[in-house]
């Protein structure tokens, strides 16, 4: 079976640390006792998000301003991918000679092809960055004629578009390697937005959202179950009320009701709960939404929440 895991940020950076790289080692680690134990009997997919290494490189091009040239952002979530499949190859590659397996693991650069036309150009949402008071906020609107928005009463932050994946322009490699057994990690951070042009792939302003372009990782190497990994267990409904429910095999029709009653924050479940439904609306096909930790035992049918096309709830997972 093949299984395409979508790494959340807490996989490599918890809330509260530093960021340093021990920090993520450490973190990362955690991840690979799970993902080992998948990789024994299953090919395995992996991406990842790169929201807080990429805060920080842009937070490194601003201090570093007077005596570096900062790059722009495209090149700075190439980076990102960079930074964060070397280490998890570090961690992988060990994880697996100490378990006797042999497989190798390789880390693509990936691109990912948006429409220069998708409505977030017109209105970016997406908050990325160090965090700015008003006032400060208010200037570099002035001043560099940016947007900036107000990110949960934590401060101010730069906005910018997210639009929808298209295709990933590595998708050939990507197949290649991962029919050849390769463990390949690929589309970190949702990939490198960029715009097909006649001379090419220009790169562009933007941050595609991880869990939508996992889900295009996963339809392009035919997998069977996409799991998407974040720091709940569940899927709730009338979450952080007295109502709290939470969801453990439920059809993609029910979810889309729920999703339209929304019960999804857009800042939070609601990308996950859209690339799942998206990806097990083809029959034979699941997503599972669940804690890093509870991966194994999630695929095993114990824990998390299971997406699934009418009819293929209860079928095992094989």
């Amino acid at each position: 079976m093949r299984i395409v895991v979508a790494l959340g940020g807490n996989a490599l950076l918890r809330k509260g640390e530093q960021g340093t790289a021990a920090e993520q080692y450490a973190n990362i680690r955690v991840a690979c006792a799970q993902l080992v134990e998948l990789a024994r009997e299953h090919d395995l997919v992996i991406t990842h998000g790169n929201g807080p290494q990429v805060g920080k490189i842009l937070l490194q091009n601003e201090m570093a301003a007077g005596a570096t040239p900062p790059m722009p952002l495209d090149i700075c979530g190439a980076m990102s991918q960079g930074q964060i499949g070397y280490m998890l190859q570090q961690q992988l590659t060990g994880a697996l000679a100490e378990r006797g397996l042999k497989k190798d693991v390789v880390t693509m650069i990936t691109r990912v092809v948006v429409d220069a036309s998708d409505p977030s150009f017109r209105q970016p949402t997406k908050p990325i960055g160090a965090f700015y008071t008003a006032s400060e906020a208010r200037q570099f609107m002035r001043e560099r004629n940016e947007i900036w928005v107000e990110d949960a009463g934590r401060g101010w932050r730069k906005a910018v578009p997210s639009p929808i994946p298209l295709r990933i322009v590595e998708e050939k490699a990507i197949k290649k390697l991962v029919e050849g057994s390769y463990l390949v990690i690929a589309a970190g951070g949702g990939g490198i937005p960029v715009v097909a042009e006649e001379s090419g792939y220009r790169g562009i302003e933007a941050v595609i959202d991880k869990d939508l372009a996992g889900e295009l990782l996963a339809e392009i190497v035919n997998a069977n179950v996409l799991m998407i990994l974040t720091d709940v267990p569940h899927v709730y409904i009338h979450y952080g009320t007295p109502a709290q429910k939470k969801l453990h095999e439920v059809f993609v029709e029910e979810l889309l009701a729920y999703e339209a009653k929304g019960h999804f924050a857009a800042g939070s479940m609601g990308p996950k709960v859209r690339a799942a439904i998206r990806f097990a609306s083809r029959e034979g096909r699941h997503s599972i939404i669940t804690s890093l930790e509870n991966a194994v035992r999630a695929l095993n049918g114990d824990g998390g929440t299971r997406i699934a096309a009418r009819g293929f709830i209860g079928s095992p997972v094989k």
